[in-house]
């Protein structure tokens, strides 16, 4: 059993306590895990301070080929990296495989992302005294950035949050969710390979709420960025005080069936998106309206995909679904499904749990205030519901605390334009699920769903300050 160390200032550093990590599928110790204490954190946040003029030293031509080079020993060590994913997140191999072939194109989005920071000239003489003034703007990198990740996506998510910090110019200092703390100290290693600088990566291991505030609190961090449930993104905000903060916590995401030509294939697809990596997904399909007359139909399709899905070792080259993160997020979930019984909904396929993995679980007739409706299940669960009319359908998905994604499937551009103006979320997803994402595209939500946008441009700019100067000619 291999015991790991911090990264700090370039340096692998020992640390007194450790933690045991163990599989969510088997239970099985991996790894000793580093326990980061309240000097590793300061040592971590003084050498990212010291490295930020490195790095705005850093041609942009000079970041774009670390980040590049990243890219390239990610798509050398795939296989290596998919199998750390099953191993610490219980992730299938085919998904873990698919994980890491997004990381490398991430990391190329930003390698190319880091020659477009430029600003624009701002035409002084609009206005009555700019007569002779030229003015225009550049942006320059904010400086300290701490990154908190979570445990789903550990090598892709890091990635939207590394990559386009690096691209921008920043310094790091990364905490990654303590059951996928593998992945991280696997990334720094492939940064350290590819020559980023001496203390713009850090990485600090351990629970988050013993180093959690020391980072999030320190005066020298200009901005963080996080991922993960909204009762921590909520503290975040508020301990963060005037820091820049990007917040992405999930939601409960919806879809609307109105009308399809190929209703099997769309039901295959909803099946894809509610079950990919157990629901462990902040995208995940949650809750599927079906205009009623073809309702049963479709619901009939959708229990056979389902049913066809393979569970068990997320070794095993055949497994879809494998083990959640953890038995207390397993009977979490186990227990929202009984309290939907109690209230009326019924289980047609699945419900049943075998350790940490839960059968990938369809129920029908939920009500709009379940928890499974109107909170974030991350669990191999979906609702399918039945509705009347158009203007139902969108209201069903608005009622939300949640805005982060939705689908809409429709043969109709009229409707699709019209989900598009009256949905709440970040994103309208037409004709597919809302679990859709490629990593260039702007990824954010509304409501409990999050500020801020994730997608490489977006990250950039958010990772920058805009200045601006005016000469008097």
């Amino acid at each position: 059993m291999e015991k790991k160390q911090l990264y700090i200032n370039g340096e692998w550093v020992d640390t007194k306590e450790f933690y045991e990590l163990a599989s969510p599928y088997n239970g099985e110790i991996i790894s000793r895990v580093p326990l980061a204490e309240g000097s590793h954190v300061e040592a971590a946040l003084s050498s990212a301070h010291k490295a930020t003029a490195v790095m705005r030293g850093l041609t942009s031509l000079e970041r774009s080929d670390i980040l590049r080079k990243v890219s390239d020993l990610f798509e050398e060590r795939l296989e290596e990296c998919a199998i750390i994913l099953t191993k610490e997140a219980g992730k299938p191999l085919k998904a873990a495989r698919m994980e890491i072939m997004r990381t490398i194109e991430t990391y190329r989005f930003a390698a190319e992302e880091a020659k477009r920071i430029h600003g624009e000239t701002v035409p002084m003489d609009a206005a009555k005294g700019g007569k002779g003034k030229f003015g225009f703007t550049k942006r320059e990198p904010l400086g300290v950035i701490v990154a908190i990740t979570p445990f789903n996506f550990p090598f892709n998510l890091t990635a939207h949050k590394l990559g386009p910090a690096f691209a921008a110019g920043n310094t790091v200092v990364l905490k990654p969710a303590s059951q996928t703390p593998l992945s991280a100290l696997m990334t720094a290693r492939l940064f350290e390979e590819a020559g980023l600088p001496s203390g713009a990566l850090n990485v600090v291991t351990g629970r988050g709420g013993d180093i959690g505030d020391s980072l999030v609190k320190d005066k020298r961090v200009k901005m963080v960025t996080f991922t993960g449930s909204l009762e921590v993104g909520r503290a975040i905000k508020e301990k963060a005080g005037l820091k820049r903060v990007t917040l992405e916590l999930g939601s409960n995401s919806g879809v609307i069936i109105d009308s399809v030509e190929n209703l099997e294939a769309v039901a295959a697809r909803c099946a894809e998106g509610a079950f990919s990596f157990a629901g462990q997904v902040c995208i995940s399909t949650q809750r599927i309206y079906v205009r009623e007359e073809f309702y049963e139909e479709f619901l009939r399709y959708m229990v056979e995909k389902t049913e066809k899905l393979v569970v068990g070792d997320p070794s095993s080259e055949l497994t879809d679904i494998s083990a959640l993160i953890n038995s207390r997020e397993t009977e979490r979930i186990e227990q929202w499904i009984h309290e939907a019984e109690q209230g009326g909904a019924s289980i047609v396929t699945g419900g049943k749990r075998e350790g940490t993995i839960l059968r990938p679980t369809i129920m029908t007739n939920g009500h709009p205030k379940l928890s499974l409706s109107c909170n974030e299940a991350f669990g191999p669960v979906v609702l399918v519901n039945s509705y009347k009319n158009w203007d139902e359908a969108i209201q069903l998905i608005n009622d939300s605390d949640y805005g982060l994604q939705a689908g809409v499937y429709t043969t109709s551009v009229h409707k699709a334009f019209d989900a598009f103006e009256r949905l709440e979320v970040g994103g309208v997803i037409i004709n597919d699920i809302p679990t859709f994402r490629v990593d260039q595209m702007p990824y954010g939500g509304v409501k409990n769903s999050g500020i801020g946008k994730e997608g490489i441009k977006y990250s950039t700019e958010e990772m920058t300050e805009l200045k601006f100067v005016a000469f008097h000619l």
